[in-house]
């Protein structure tokens, strides 16, 4: 019975992995094509966006192999979610913007950061470290996406929270598995935190404080 509801669990954080893959990929995909890139450049950056958080967290734990050679189907998804997009924007003549880029990246955001803790957890990681490597797997798919498309990173110039929206719903996850909550409803509230938090930042213009000299 344990090990059918450890194998269940599993399932979920690797469906969780997937959807925050997708959601990523789509941000450097639309970020790219707002840039103007070639078909090479969208790809690359839709793959840097989507597996580079996942990458960094699994040198930190020093996990091989890493996810995306693990699940080598991510790869596949990730270049066919780029071929079907951009057929679909060329005929559309979809025009990307800013916002539109916001959500997918606001729901990977949620996502990865639930795998992260979760990933980090498993290694008995403490529990700050761990919340640390959910905000690290959410956070640095995003930064390379900007740096590669040469703008300052969003989670480091836009003064709504994102980082802190991740290290908040990090501390969800951590919370309830201190209370014994089953392991979804904390992968389940994580994701829902983080990614709430950012849309309600982005929806009513909450921002922190700025470094004034």
């Amino acid at each position: 019975m344990l090990a059918d509801i450890q194998s269940w669990g599993e399932t979920l954080r690797l469906l969780v992995e997937l959807a925050g893959t997708a959601a990523f990929a789509l941000s450097g995909l639309l970020e790219a094509a707002r840039k103007r890139l070639d078909a090479v450049g969208v790809c690359v950056v839709a793959c840097v966006t989507a597996f580079g958080g996942g990458t960094l967290r699994d040198l930190l734990l020093d996990r091989r192999p890493f996810f995306w050679v693990q699940h080598v189907e991510l790869l596949w998804g990730v270049m066919a979610l780029c071929v079907l997009v951009m057929l679909f924007m060329r005929q559309r003549h979809f025009e990307v913007t800013e916002k539109a880029i916001q959500w997918p990246d606001a729901l990977g955001l949620g996502l990865f950061t639930a795998t992260g803790v979760h990933l980090a957890l498993n290694e008995q990681m403490p529990m700050l470290v761990a919340v640390l490597m959910g905000v690290t797997t959410g956070v640095f798919g995003g930064v390379l996406r900007d740096v590669v498309c040469n703008e300052v990173p969003t989670a480091f110039r836009d003064h709504r929270p994102y980082a802190v929206c991740a290290f908040a719903g990090g501390w969800i996850y951590a919370g309830l598995g201190l209370l014994d909550a089953p392991g979804w409803v904390a992968l389940v509230a994580c994701v829902v935190v983080t990614a709430g938090l950012r849309l309600m930042a982005l929806w009513r213009n909450w921002e922190l404080p700025a470094w004034r000299v």
